[in-house]
């Protein structure tokens, strides 16, 4: 007969098995997704200018190949509403999975598409088109998979738990830089712009595949089969949340905008078209340039799920406030050292930066969590945090490529960067911390105080 302790160590045993599950499907799943998407971006710079706008010249070539990183954070909110309405409604699992199946098939694809030599300008509207659902993807698979580990978590370690989903950007990117770095060994030169780019999009195939089989094996989330029990699920999820939430939305959505127009010099390939152009102040060779974000991308990752536990002692509100203070300091430090043209001042540049951004990052999934009621918690996150990427992420590096080309000199990038950082710092100091509130649809009346100082209606 099973006794109530041994039937407790029992239950203990099978929800620590469920987290490493859900933390091992989390952090798979979004650094293969991130890495399709960053794979993307970096190739933007290095390989697309050339082969893919051919018709254009040097510099009109570099800014619509960003433009076309940018192009897809505009399909972002799309990805959002449409996952944050049948996330609320049918679950997080179902929508996670047919986002890594969107965003990997995307991706292979790319890596078979004919040059504009090849067939003209059927080949760079193609590959826009296939950005495009890349970027509906990842507006969909942000938010599923930060409410799987977050919704799983315990209380205690809700922020640890959280950046676990946020590991993927950084993991997707020390991905992406080390296979094209990888490549760019196997194929150099000719061979490398030939067929060597081709193989890392290639590789998705088998991705989709293992996070496929991952994801699988995850429980729905607890809030959400709750909200079913209770049937407390929202008839028009997205509609409530504007009519009642529009405030919280704009204020979360600043804040990771001041994170990710900083972020993406490096996940949206600006620094590494800057610092590879062979006509350019920095001219280092493309493998010491990706290498250098190869590991400056482990230590964001380091940083980030530091900044997830840290949240858990110090409250998300003070974590960020710590993060956004050393993003500043980064910032200002970036241009100076990558400008030295050294491999090592390169590194020891954007290595910087990464220790601002970690800790700008690793808190968000559990905090944007805490700010939205249960009934539209998914789309209260997705559609935040794809708002958020358009109005940093989705044209910072094409800002960053006209404001050196128009000034000539990166102090206008930096300019630029810092004051996106200090809007997020702002919107930071706008809330309430609201770490540990409980998650579950039962609570309801609590979640939909206001968050934002001052603001007694949301």
């Amino acid at each position: 007969m099973t006794t109530q302790s041994e039937f407790q160590t029992l239950s203990d045993a099978a929800a620590d098995k469920e987290h490493r599950r859900v933390a091992a499907a989390t952090i798979i799943g979004t650094t293969i997704e991130w890495y399709d998407y960053f794979l993307y971006a970096m190739a933007a710079g290095l390989v697309f200018k050339e082969l893919m706008f051919s018709n254009l010249d040097g510099p009109a070539a570099t800014i619509v190949a960003f433009l076309t990183v940018g192009l897809s954070f505009l399909f972002r909110p799309l990805g959002a509403f449409l996952a944050g309405h049948f996330g609320d409604k049918v679950g997080r699992r179902k929508v996670l999975m047919i986002t890594l199946m969107m965003m990997g098939g995307a991706t292979a694809l790319i890596g078979l598409l004919p040059t504009y030599e090849s067939i003209g300008i059927l080949a760079p509207t193609l590959l826009i088109i296939l950005r495009i659902v890349q970027g509906i993807s990842a507006g969909g698979e942000w938010g599923g998979a930060v409410l799987m580990a977050v919704e799983h978590a315990p209380v205690k370690n809700r922020g640890l738990f959280g950046s676990f989903p946020q590991i993927g950007v950084p993991g997707g990117l020390l991905l992406a830089s080390a296979v094209l770095a990888f490549m760019s060994k196997i194929a150099p030169g000719d061979a490398f712009m030939q067929w060597g780019w081709r193989i890392p999009f290639l590789l998705s195939v088998i991705l989709i595949v293992v996070g496929a089989v991952i994801r699988h094996g995850v429980e729905e989330s607890p809030v959400f089969r709750e909200m079913e029990k209770l049937q407390e699920k929202e008839s028009a999820p997205v509609a409530t949340l504007f009519r009642e939430h529009w405030k919280l939305v704009a204020v979360a959505a600043l804040i990771f905008a001041g994170n990710s127009a900083v972020g993406y010099m490096t996940t949206g390939g600006y620094i590494q078209n800057y610092a590879t152009d062979p006509g350019g102040p920095v001219g280092l060779s493309r493998g010491d340039v990706l290498w250098a974000v190869t590991g400056s991308a482990a230590l964001w990752l380091v940083f980030t799920l530091f900044a997830g536990w840290l949240s858990d002692r110090i409250g998300r509100r003070s974590s960020y406030i710590v993060g956004f203070i050393l993003q500043f300091g980064g910032v200002l430090a970036v241009f100076p050292l990558v400008n030295q043209a050294t491999p090592m001042s390169f590194f020891l540049g954007i290595a910087l930066l990464t220790l601002g951004l970690g800790l700008t990052y690793g808190q968000q999934a559990a905090m944007y969590a805490e700010l939205f009621p249960a009934s539209i918690r998914f789309s209260g996150v997705s559609i935040s945090y794809a708002i958020g990427a358009i109005v940093g992420g989705a044209f910072a590096p094409t800002i960053a490529e006209y404001l050196v080309q128009t000034t000539g000199t990166t102090n206008s990038v930096t300019v630029y960067l810092s004051i996106m950082t200090l809007i997020g710092l702002g919107c930071v100091l706008a809330l309430k911390d609201r770490s540990g509130i409980p998650l579950g649809p039962e609570h309801e009346k609590q979640q939909w105080e206001s968050p934002i100082r001052g603001v007694t209606k949301v």
